[in-house]
């Protein structure tokens, strides 16, 4: 009974009962589903806009605060502890677990999208829209994403390594405002809302990658159309592949498929920047980030609020794209950021979020300023319409077609897809690994292995329920997943932040009295010496 000792079973079982209530009606119900989902992204994108992009916003400060305040210098462990992992296994590792594979299909065809519906009001393949179609893949995938991501990070690993809590929880995070509830049922819904919140964001994670990396299989080998029983396929075998990492555990299966990971970013993307349109990349991408530095607060708070007004057309851009992409890190976060925390013993706060930011948002830029502006020079160079094939077809099958325009195109695809493939494993292993250590009262080391295993088919679940159900709104049904299981977290997050700085801020009164009494003792210590010393000379 050894390997249930320690199960958190009331997180366990609902969590459970939550996953099969809403699985059961997408797959029994599914032209109702479809409905029911719409209406909810509608209620929640409309309703929650502004609330989306404030807590977003206010993250973002907040992070930067813990930087480069009185609290940016806290070791995360002993003084004297040296990082668990190296520089580049530690960036490897957050930056796959935070984007997977949808950055692969985003970083391709998400200038699409705001090329042909701009932001702003702006006409439609204009130099500005074609200027702001680069740009806001590179802001939405940014600083703000990454700052989501390290937040819940910060009080974990604090209470890991600095209080020695064996707790992989983010209720233990909302401490200082839960007092003995934490271990009550009001600790266990925090936990519980987390679970649901990363299944519905898993959800569109896996809806995404699983149509592309089928329509790579496609291109490979020739199949007209392999339907929905190829995607099934390719769902089991990416559970298979995140499942045999998360069992094998973080030193031995997360980190080893990471790093194999990143040198298959890097070769991926300097095939593409050296074969393709060099210069064009280079000048796209340093625009693109000169003009999100200089429109940042514009872009992160503008929700077009006179759309429908007098003459001023309605476009519903914010909610469809920075509102959903805000959601969508909030469903990630508590889980990147527990992963985060997890592999972060040994460095201090401001490392811990100048390092995530930095390297975050500078994995982002490459990937969106080196596979999207490829795409937007085929498109504006007149050598390829990739808005056509989006049009007529979808945005998997554009992407293929972007990916073949290369030199070597069938061996740049079988790349993509294996880069694909494993990008969407090293997400699912590190969410897999969490959501064991979150349905467990306490981590001896790792959390147990069956548990880890049953996780990782449980995030399988959900997308492959959305897959059967989505049809010519499977975009907008994977969006929905995530907004509307992310609207709890906007009050976790709030808590998150009040509860670290009341975290640090007593813990500082503690050591600062601690070291006043231990130089009072020191100095009465001394004061004694000096006295017997007088004494005998006398």
């Amino acid at each position: 009974m050894r390997k249930y000792r320690l199960m958190d079973w009331p997180t366990f079982l609902v969590s459970l009962l939550i996953l099969i209530s809403v699985v059961v009606p997408l797959i029994a119900f599914p032209e109702a589903s479809r409905d029911t989902i719409l209406q909810l992204n509608a209620w929640v994108t409309t309703g929650l806009g502004a609330v989306y992009l404030s807590i977003a916003l206010a993250v973002f400060c907040f992070v930067l605060y813990i930087a480069f305040g009185k609290y940016g210098q806290v070791t995360l462990g002993a003084e004297s502890d040296d990082p668990e992992f190296g520089t580049f296994s530690w960036a490897a590792m957050l930056f796959c677990a935070g984007i997977g594979s949808s950055i692969l299909y985003w970083g391709v065809i998400e200038w699409v999208y705001y090329y042909q519906a701009p932001p702003f009001h702006l006409e439609p393949g204009s130099e500005e829209a074609i200027n702001y179609a680069s740009t806001y893949g590179i802001f939405h995938w940014g600083p703000i994403a990454w700052a989501i991501y390290v937040l819940p990070a910060l009080p974990i690993a604090y209470a890991l390594y600095v209080k020695k809590t064996p707790i992989l929880k983010i209720s233990l995070a909302c401490e200082p405002l839960l007092g003995r509830q934490t271990k009550r049922w009001p600790g266990k819904l925090i936990d519980i809302l987390f679970i649901f919140g990363l299944l519905g964001g898993a959800g569109t994670t896996l809806g995404l990658a699983t149509p592309m990396i089928a329509a790579g299989i496609e291109v490979l080998f020739g199949i007209d159309d392999g339907g929905t029983m190829l995607r099934v396929g390719i769902l089991i075998s990416a559970t298979a592949i995140f499942a045999f990492s998360a069992y094998s555990g973080l030193k031995r299966g997360i980190k080893v498929l990471s790093d194999i990971n990143l040198w298959l970013t890097f070769l991926l993307l300097g095939f593409v920047f050296i074969v393709g349109p060099t210069v064009f990349i280079m000048e796209t991408t340093v625009s693109s980030v000169g003009l999100m530095l200089k429109d940042f607060f514009r872009m992160a708070t503008w929700l077009e609020p006179f759309g429908g007004y007098r003459d001023v057309p309605e476009t519903s851009f914010p909610q469809d794209w920075t509102v959903f992409y805000w959601a969508w890190w909030l469903v990630y976060a508590p889980f990147v950021g527990l992963f985060i925390a997890r592999i972060s013993k040994g460095r201090r706060l401001k490392e811990v979020v100048l390092g995530t930011l930095l390297y975050g948002t500078l994995g982002c830029v490459l990937f969106f300023g080196i596979l999207g502006n490829y795409g937007l020079w085929l498109e504006i160079s007149g050598t390829f319409s990739v808005t056509e094939v989006i049009n007529n077809e979808s945005g998997e099958a554009a992407i293929m077609a972007i990916i073949g325009q290369l030199p070597f195109g069938k061996i740049t695809t079988a790349l993509f897809v294996v880069t694909a493939l494993i990008y969407l494993a090293t997400t699912f292993d590190s969410g897999s690994y969490i959501l064991a250590g979150t349905t467990q009262s306490e981590v001896e080391g790792e959390p147990y292995r069956w548990n880890r295993l049953f996780w990782a088919f449980a995030l399988s679940v959900l997308p492959f329920s959305l897959m059967l159900i989505s049809g010519e709104d499977s975009l907008s049904l994977l969006q929905t997943a995530s907004i509307v299981a992310g609207a709890p977290l906007i009050v976790i997050f709030a808590m998150l932040m009040i509860s670290f700085v009341k975290t640090l801020g007593e813990d500082r009164i503690k050591l600062e009295e601690r070291r006043r009494k231990h130089k009072e003792k020191e100095r009465r210590t001394l004061s004694i010496t000096h006295a017997k010393r007088d004494r005998w000379w006398e």
